[in-house]
Order: C-alpha cells, then structure tokens, then sequence
C-alpha cells in the first residue's frame, strides 16, 4: 500500500513529466503523436519511480520508449529543477509503456464485432435436450 508521502511525489512527478515530455515533442518536432503519464508509481524510500507512458498512436510505442531511455539524463535534469523545492532527492525514473488502452480498445472492438452472440445467437452451441 502507498503512503501518502508516495502518492504525493508521484502526482508531482507525473505533473511535471506530462509538462516535459510535452515540451520535448514539440522541441523534436514531432507532432502526428501524443504522449500522457498515465501512472508513475514511486518505491516506499523514494528513490526508484515507475513512469506508465501512453502513446497515441500505440504502434510507435517502443520507438518512443527507446527515446525516452536515451533522454533520460535530460528528462531527470528538468524534473529535478523543477521539484528541487519539493524533493531532496530525485527519484531514479524508470519507463515503461501502459498498453491498458490498446487492451480496452481491443475488448471494445470484439464486443462491437460480428462475434456478438447477442445478436448473433448461431454462435452459441445448441443446448441438448435431457
């Protein structure tokens, strides 16, 4: 379970990172695409924390994850300016891609498909009389 303290520095981490990332897309030029945080989770002493990213659209996700690796030392920077007043220490970031849309959107798809044994009864196996 997280503390308050945990909750705390992960909703400022993942303000400030929303605000970073989107800045350096429009710096790269990169505007066909969009990047939220749609979760950062921190460790209970506060020095590793989790980043979800969401990219739109999902199929550059890795591509994206790999740049954000190499920006790493710049994304740290930035977001240790920005918190130095908050935080003693700045968490190391780790990230990792939150496909929990593309899930959703997938469930969707299939319920909205011709695979709906609602308005499609023939789907379902015939019950046997006892």
């Amino acid at each position: 379970m997280e503390t308050n303290r945990q909750k705390k520095v992960a909703g400022v981490l993942q303000k400030d990172l929303v605000d970073v990332l989107q800045k350096a897309m429009l710096e790269a030029g990169v505007k066909d695409m969009i990047i939220s945080v749609s979760k950062v989770s921190t460790t209970t002493d506060l020095s590793q924390a989790k980043v979800y990213v969401s990219v739109f659209p999902n199929k550059r996700g890795n591509e994206i994850l790999a740049e954000l690796k190499q920006l790493k030392p710049f994304i740290k920077h930035e977001i240790a300016q920005r918190t130095r007043h908050q935080l003693r220490r700045m968490p190391e970031l780790q990230f990792f891609l939150d496909d929990s849309l593309e899930y959703i959107d997938g469930i969707d798809k299939s319920l909205k498909g011709g695979n709906d044994p609602i308005e499609n009864p023939e789907l379902l196996p015939r019950r046997k009389k006892s």
